[in-house]
């Protein structure tokens, strides 16, 4: 998880054979970079040098331990100090401990063990808040959606304001769009940017559960419940306590389910399947799907009082096809990203590679940039994507021509351009295929490129 280094442990001892004592202590270990003090005024002179651990005498010459350790304290709370004292009051050692403390170790025959022991101890935990520190920041960058989610089009504009809005509520929010779109990067970033970002977000994909498993998934079950229920589960909503859980895909889930979420969402508690204990639940709610659920309302396949309780904020996100300039922001974040994860130099993405971009339809949306774009780069050479470069080959959606709204014109040159694409520019096979005359593509063509198409 991380690297151990250099420990810097300032040691506080006026008396000068114990300083001795620590000394051979300190040096079993290569890691440890000792300090030595005879004062409680040295050390705290010195304290701009960053220990990360003090071992401290309690006597000392010019002042109460207790006293180095609240200045200690005062200057950075992170530093933990080890108490190391010839007196054996109990109630001492518990106030000083209170006073923030890492440990108390008494100046006797098992001394030496229990301050290796300790600082072991104190190094660890050291560490870890400074991995817990980095998370949250490479969290907090990571999720900063304005840097997260790329794009300058009115249509993405749009979400981020409603992103806003949803990070400064606890209002349960509904994410609709295409496969593809980032619904659950949009769950992320509002999570990240909210007041729950210290808890958990627990993400629940309910199209990959079987139907049978689904219910225990979400609300656990105890031991003996059912057949195979050889101890307690704890489910989803409880391994969010606190924080929130992301539902995707909840236009699959099955009827009968349906009504047992919205009796726990209206309740804000739930009971383990087998199990009689009532829990009560603060969880936000993030709801996705690629589902239009009006239309599965009126078909009478989702609950319609479930279907109000969830809307909360509708989110929608824009296809691909409808974010513009967009394709070429977020060609040039993959490519940016697989250069750097792939420890290659930079890649450039030609004008002509731009303009192929600019023509397709993406029916896998952002995620089928991402694929096409890292394709690309691992077949350019010379560091620049071009316009051979790039395939486009997920499956051809029938009516993907007709997602867009254009002219009759429009809809004949993108046909035109999308057959040239497919068969490699070869203007006979295309006219044959269209059972048009080479002269008509031909034409064709000019008007588009007149037409900057």
């Amino acid at each position: 998880m991380y690297e151990k280094d250099q420990v810097r442990i300032f040691v506080v001892e006026d008396d000068p054979a114990y300083t001795k004592f620590l000394k051979y202590v300190l040096s079993l270990n290569p890691d440890f970079e000792p300090v030595f003090f005879a004062t409680g005024k040295d050390c705290i002179d010195n304290l701009h040098k960053k220990p990360s651990i003090i071992t401290l005498d309690y006597s000392l010459p010019d002042m109460e331990g207790e006293k180095v350790l609240k200045s200690i304290k005062e200057f950075d709370p992170e530093i933990s100090v080890i108490i190391i004292s010839a007196q054996e009051k109990i109630g001492t050692a518990v106030e000083l401990l209170k006073a923030g403390a890492f440990d108390y170790i008494s100046k006797d025959e098992d001394a030496k063990d229990r301050i290796l022991n300790s600082i072991k101890n104190a190094r660890n935990k050291n560490e870890l808040v400074r991995e817990i520190d980095r998370l949250k920041h490479e969290i907090t960058t990571k999720y900063d959606f304005a840097k997260s989610i790329i794009g300058a089009s009115p249509a993405i504009k749009k979400v981020f304001e409603l992103i806003e809005k949803a990070v400064k509520t606890q209002i349960t929010v509904s994410i609709t769009g295409e496969t593809g779109t980032g619904k659950e990067l949009i769950a992320k970033a509002i999570h990240y940017n909210s007041i729950r970002k210290s808890k958990s977000l627990v993400a629940v994909n309910v199209a990959a559960i079987p139907k049978d498993l689904i219910e225990s998934e979400l609300f656990g079950h105890e031991k003996g419940a059912f057949t195979g229920a050889a101890s307690r589960r704890i489910g989803k909503f409880e391994e969010a306590e606190g924080g929130t859980i992301f539902l995707d895909e909840i236009g699959e889930m099955d009827l009968s389910l349906q009504s047992k979420l919205l009796r726990v969402l209206q309740e804000k508690e739930l009971s383990r399947i087998g199990g009689n204990q009532i829990i009560k639940l603060d969880v936000r709610v993030i709801v996705a799907t690629h589902r239009n659920l009006q239309e599965e309302v009126r078909a009478g396949r989702f609950r319609e009082d479930l279907f109000y309780r969830l809307l909360g904020l509708p989110i929608h996100l824009p296809p691909m096809r409808d974010r513009g300039q967009d394709i070429l922001l977020l060609a040039k974040f993959f490519v940016d990203q697989f250069a750097k994860d792939n420890g290659l130099k930079k890649i450039a993405i030609t004008p002509s590679a731009q303009e192929k971009l600019m023509q397709h339809t993406y029916p896998g949306n952002v995620r089928e940039l991402k694929s096409i774009i890292e394709l690309a780069a691992v077949m350019s050479s010379e560091n620049q994507i071009t316009a051979d470069d790039i395939s486009f080959t997920t499956p051809i959606r029938e009516d993907a021509l007709l997602l867009k709204e254009m002219t009759l014109q429009e809809y004949t040159y993108r046909i035109i351009r999308t057959y040239l694409d497919k068969y490699d520019n070869n203007v006979l096979d295309v006219a044959k295929r269209l059972n048009i005359g080479k002269s008509s593509i031909y034409r064709y063509l000019k008007e588009m490129e007149s037409l900057g198409i």
